[in-house]
Formats: C-alpha cells, structure tokens, sequence
C-alpha cells in the first residue's frame, strides 16, 4: 500500500543539497519501494507529473515521472541526462515552491538513462514535456530549483472558470 508522504518545501536544506546515489542493495530493500509506491502516490494526489525524492525529504537519486497516458508512469534511479538537442522556454511550477511559476530554458530533447526500481538498465529518448520534467527532477537531484534557472518568476494565476480564460500551462514537477 502507498502512502502520500509530506512534500518539502522552500527554503527546506534538502532542497539545496545533492542528492546520494542509490546502491543495488538499497535499490532491493522493502524500504526504497516503498519510498518509489509513496512517491507515485504523493506526486498524483498533489497534483504534479514528476517527484524527486529530496522533495519528500529523502535526499537519494530517485525520481518518479508521469506526464500523460502514452509518457510514464516512470521511476528512475541514478537517473543521467545526456544527447541534449534544441532549446525550448516553458512555463515551470514546482511542487516544493507552490503558487510561484517561471519561466525556465531547457533543451527540447534529452536520453534519460539509470536504472528502473527493479534495477535493470532503463535508456529513455524524450522529447518536449516529458523531456522538461525529466530535467527539471534531475535538477531537484542536483540541489537545484527553479528559483535558480527561471525568468519572470511570478505568482501562479489560477484558471478562471467563468470566463473560461486559461493560464498559461505549466509543469508542477
């Protein structure tokens, strides 16, 4: 059973620090797929498409991602970023920085590589969103945060339901 764990948030330490590789025996212990059920779960109830595990205070390389049907759900262990193409701005949340959103240049393409929660060797091409939210959560591994990178950080306007007006869209990794 997963559980919804705490999400940490800004200017929490763990936030800034780099996150400890997971090794092969931590990967196989009860507790470390827990963490990765509970992290799926946390991310979903948010609700968010990316979780790193700094931002439920566990300072390990483990990220989880589900941007939509046909892109995850994923969990990446000591996830490395690589073959980076094209550049794209985008509008950014962040889970650990609720109601703040920016503006963040990151490459349009990236492989993502690691390991999955059962240790095998995972190798994933991406693009677009899915390619940001893998970069953004590699970043939160890295002690960095969106406050680092963005332009035009401003307050999160809601969607306005009367009048149909639409926010810009936004990845809440």
């Amino acid at each position: 059973m997963a559980y919804v764990r705490r999400i940490v948030f800004e200017p929490d330490p763990i936030l800034h620090k780099v996150a400890k590789k997971v090794t092969e025996l931590e990967l196989k212990m009860p507790l470390t797929q827990q963490l990765i059920d509970d992290m799926f779960e946390t991310m979903y109830e948010a609700p968010g498409i990316g979780l790193a595990a700094p931002q439920v205070g566990i300072g390990k390389r483990i990220i989880v991602v589900h941007v939509g049907e046909d892109q995850g759900p994923y969990a990446v262990i000591n996830p490395v970023l690589s073959d980076f193409e094209g550049e794209s701005i985008g509008t950014e949340g962040c889970l650990s920085i609720p109601g703040t959103i920016g503006e963040v240049t990151r490459a349009e393409k990236c492989v993502v590589t690691g390991l999955d929660r059962k240790g095998k060797k995972f190798r994933l091409e991406t693009e677009g969103w899915l390619a940001r939210c893998f970069q953004h959560e590699v970043d939160h591994l890295d002690g960095v945060l969106i406050l680092d990178k963005a332009e035009n950080i401003r307050e999160a306007v809601p969607i306005d339901a009367e009048s149909g007006a639409e926010a810009d869209r936004e990845l809440r990794a």
